[in-house]
């Protein structure tokens, strides 16, 4: 394929000979990285047609650029950018600064690629082998085929399509208890989204936010990001500690808190009954915006789940975020806010701003999927998968690493916590469970101090039971002195 040069037409008043302006404008687009090696030029006729020079000119352009080296002479395909000569300065792209003062942005943690054929136990991302692709392709396409000039255009919807909200609205109703209608849910391309829009609508420089000592990182960038003053709250067996949060908020006012009840993240800890009605007063007694992530909801194995903080908020001081990313998939991008309608409201102005809207043909795929509950279906299937993959890891830890770890199994989720014994450094475990190709989260990656933590996470969802076995044995030999 022949490449479009967009030159200039030669000055024919300048004294600069037309073919040597040519070569000169050429020779630009070479050094400054516009045409690479192999690049194949137009024609001789063609380009002197478009620059309205003779064809002669443009000839003696090119010949004088293959004298040069910088161009060649290909039979069958014509004449092509050649190899640089060895030692030229050839710029690849655009220019390698920005010449204007540059905010250098939130500081965020720095994920490390992970090692060729490791073992990830990490990060709670689901098993993306069993994502039900072809269904959600089937929807999509039937909802491009029946909706196309709806869903391709420019909707005046910016909390996202109607039918996505409405079985959205009617899922957590039934399934987690809250009482939402369409018009209180917005759709979001993933959960981190609609933390960054509630920040944006409730945050202003100096206010002070409480957020789990250890807990979710990219949260944190947000809010300081906000201007928000980050206060750690400890966290222990039961939860967020609501005594310690009740002594800061006698301190000094609180604007937000930021908090994972369900399962806490990262110790997947469950916020215990008598916190959650202690904390839900707190927050009216004082004003406090509650940011509820209910992250992983669908996938709970012991009992009956516990309801949502926001099935329980009579006063309108939840805002609850949502995903559907541990359900099928983060690529797909599909996170929720729920809060009341001014909140939605506000949300809406901001995401106009960014983003307009959603993909409405995926959503329009989804909400068919919730409707016929092929989404219900494909979730009680990883549930039972998830189930037994935990328990496999469970036992498997203390088989293999019973001396050097201590854990609750968890109630739910798709990730374990467990704590070091004294003699196992857990980030120095993490750099030795690399070189062993297996991949967890040490407990340092979830401080807000940024102190060491005798802890770490192991993320078994996207893993098999085969290679959850094979991981511990790895890791065992990792921990050993």
């Amino acid at each position: 394929m022949r490449t479009q040069l967009h030159l200039r037409a030669p000055d024919t008043t300048l004294a600069v000979p037309l073919f040597a302006q040519i070569a000169n404008a050429i020779t630009d687009h070479i050094r400054g990285g516009r045409l690479a090696s192999g690049d194949v030029l137009p024609g001789s006729r063609a380009l002197a047609r478009e620059l309205g020079v003779d064809r002669d000119t443009v000839i003696a352009a090119y010949g004088d650029l293959e004298a040069q080296g910088l161009l060649t002479s290909v039979p069958r395909t014509g004449t092509v950018v050649a190899d640089p000569p060895r030692g030229a300065s050839v710029q690849r792209g655009l220019a390698r600064h920005v010449g204007f003062a540059l905010d250098p942005g939130p500081a965020v943690f720095e994920n490390r690629p992970d090692p060729p054929g490791a073992i990830v136990l990490a990060a709670g991302v689901p098993d993306l082998r069993l994502v039900p692709s072809d269904l959600i392709a089937r929807a999509y396409r039937r909802a491009m085929r029946r909706h196309a000039q709806a869903v391709l255009g420019y909707s005046t919807s910016t909390s996202g399509h109607v039918r996505l909200r409405t079985a959205l609205a009617r899922m957590v109703r039934d399934a987690r208890g809250i009482a939402a209608t369409a018009d209180e849910v917005m759709v979001t391309r993933g959960s981190q989204m609609a933390l960054d829009l509630v920040v944006r609508a409730i945050v202003r420089p100096g206010d002070v936010v409480c957020v789990e000592a250890l807990g979710y990182r990219p949260s944190w960038r947000a809010l300081e990001r906000a201007g928000a003053r980050l206060v750690g709250v400890p966290v222990d067996a039961g939860g967020i500690d609501v005594d310690a949060l009740a002594k800061i908020c006698a301190r000094t006012p609180v604007r937000l808190l930021y908090v994972t009840p369900h399962h806490q993240y990262p110790t997947t800890t469950v916020l215990t009954a008598g916190r959650r009605a202690r904390l839900l007063a707190l927050a009216r007694k004082h004003r406090v915006a509650i940011l509820e992530d209910d992250y992983d909801h669908e996938f709970h194995y012991d009992g009956r789940p516990v309801l949502p903080l926001a099935s329980m908020d009579r006063h309108g001081v939840v805002v609850y975020i949502g995903t559907l990313s541990k359900i099928l998939a983060p690529g797909l991008r599909l996170g929720f806010v729920i809060a009341p309608r001014p909140l939605i409201d506000r949300l809406a102005r901001e995401r106009y701003l960014v983003d307009r809207q959603g993909d409405h043909a995926l959503e329009l795929a989804i909400a068919e999927l919730i409707e016929d509950d092929e989404l219900g279906r494909h979730t009680r299937k990883m549930r039972r998968i998830y189930h037994a993959r935990r328990d496999v890891l469970a036992a498997a830890l203390r088989d293999q690493l019973g001396d050097r770890v201590s854990f609750q199994v968890p109630t739910g989720g798709i990730a374990l916590w467990v704590e070091t014994a004294p003699g196992l450094d857990a980030d120095r475990w993490y750099e030795r469970g690399l070189d062993h190709g297996v991949v967890f989260q040490p407990g340092s990656m979830f401080s807000l101090a940024g102190k060491r933590v005798a802890g770490a996470r192991f993320g078994y969802g996207a893993c098999n039971e085969a290679e959850i076995k094979l991981a511990v044995r790895r890791l065992a030999q990792c921990a050993r002195p």
